[in-house]
């Protein structure tokens, strides 16, 4: 090992990076968290952090008591978004329970429901939400529509004329008829885990490099190895590639094994070049490590590294893009979004796996990433130099 380390990189060079080497094989703690959290982190996000909404508990006011509202009920609870909890007397008392947290949601069907579905009338029923959530209660409303409309047409089958209408809809005579047949490309199935996935993957890359980065150069410092390698006659930028080659090595590790956890058990499709993402992904892993020297440099302990670290992280999480489009954020924040690494490296994943998309579209992100990457890396290394100093 150390003669092809010494043959590759030289004889100083060589020789410190098998240092640096031993130095993290005795520290087994390093290696495990640089693998099994990352694992652990992408299978918690990707199956907490989704959009879909299912089982909510359902509450029925039915003031109609014939089999037609009992069927209604039913078709509503025999989805997946919507469980019965249990019927109410009034309104005022379905009201109260959501308002107790003991039911999501209330359906109201009115007393004439029968009577007017088997005329051919128009039928109101009021679903009520808890718009606490905003976006829980629009998607529920999209499910009930979308359930009411499959009644509908089960119930048009049956040789009865019913039009069930969203309460706060207005009307709008037309003699045209318009109707929206949605094509889903990219993700037929609508899995929301590849969505949260694939923004998880370009967190873990850079917020574990950097949080890994400055704890080790932090701790190294604390023992006074830094100092040894100054009398040593290694230069400082061997001293830095030293340092980097092993970090490096170990978390492309673990960016192996969050890809096979993206692949194997989130069954995301890779239909775009492979190669692609690898080097967008060792970017972004090169990007993590010069931003935790920096705030190595920064620091004088562990504690204070970490801490520093909180100012740093959270913006780069949140302005990412990586749980929520920069559509959706403000239009002010989204130019300072595209400042982010990590937006790009994300782009590039999704681009790459869902898309199919190549480096003839996705260069703009490629070029952006590396040019961060090299600048952050400039930096650290001019903050290295000038401790070392």
């Amino acid at each position: 090992m150390k003669s092809f380390l010494k043959s590759l990189f030289g004889q100083r060079v060589g020789a410190l990076v098998a240092k640096e080497f031993n130095q993290i094989r005795h520290d087994r703690r390093l290696a495990i968290s640089l693998v099994v959290p990352p694992a652990l982190q992408l299978l918690v996000f990707g199956f907490a952090l989704s959009a879909n909404v299912t089982d909510l508990k359902l509450g029925v006011v039915d003031d109609s008591k014939t089999p037609e509202s009992r069927e209604l009920a039913a078709t509503l609870s025999e989805s997946k978004t919507f469980r019965l909890a249990g019927y109410f007397l009034s309104v005022n008392d379905l009201g109260e329970a959501i308002g107790h947290g003991s039911i999501d949601c209330g359906v109201v069907i009115p007393y004439d429901y029968a009577r007017d579905l088997q005329r051919g009338r128009t039928v109101t029923v009021q679903f009520i939400l808890n718009a606490m959530n905003a976006n829980t209660a629009a998607i529920s409303q999209g499910y009930a529509l979308g359930v009411i409309q499959s009644y509908n047409s089960v119930v048009r089958r049956e040789g009865i004329r019913a039009n069930f209408k969203q309460i706060a809809a207005q009307d709008v005579a037309q003699r045209g008829l318009v109707v929206l047949h949605p094509a889903y490309l990219y993700n037929p199935g609508l899995v929301g885990s590849w969505f949260i996935v694939t923004g998880v993957f370009g967190l873990l890359l850079i917020l574990n490099s950097s949080i890994v980065a400055s704890g080790a150069m932090v701790k190294e410092r604390a023992a006074g190895t830094i100092e040894q390698l100054l009398m040593s006659p290694a230069t400082t930028t061997e001293i830095i590639v030293a340092k980097v080659i092993p970090l490096f090595a170990l978390l492309c590790m673990m960016m192996v094994a969050a890809i096979l956890v993206i692949k194997f058990i989130f069954d995301v499709p890779f239909h775009g070049n492979f190669l692609l993402v690898l080097a967008a992904a060792a970017l972004c892993i090169l990007s993590g490590i010069s931003i935790g020297t920096v705030i190595a440099t920064f620091s004088k302990s562990a504690q204070q590294a970490t801490l520093t670290s909180f100012f740093v992280n959270p913006p780069l999480s949140t302005l990412s893009g990586a749980f929520s489009p920069i559509e959706a954020m403000p239009k002010w924040l989204q130019p300072i979004a595209e400042l982010n690494p990590i937006h790009h490296f994300v782009t590039i994943v999704r681009g790459s796996m869902l898309k199919g998309s190549g480096l003839t579209t996705l260069w703009p992100n490629f070029v952006g990433l590396l040019a961060f990457t090299l600048i952050l890396v400039a930096l650290s290394v001019w903050r290295f130099r000038k401790q070392l100093s």
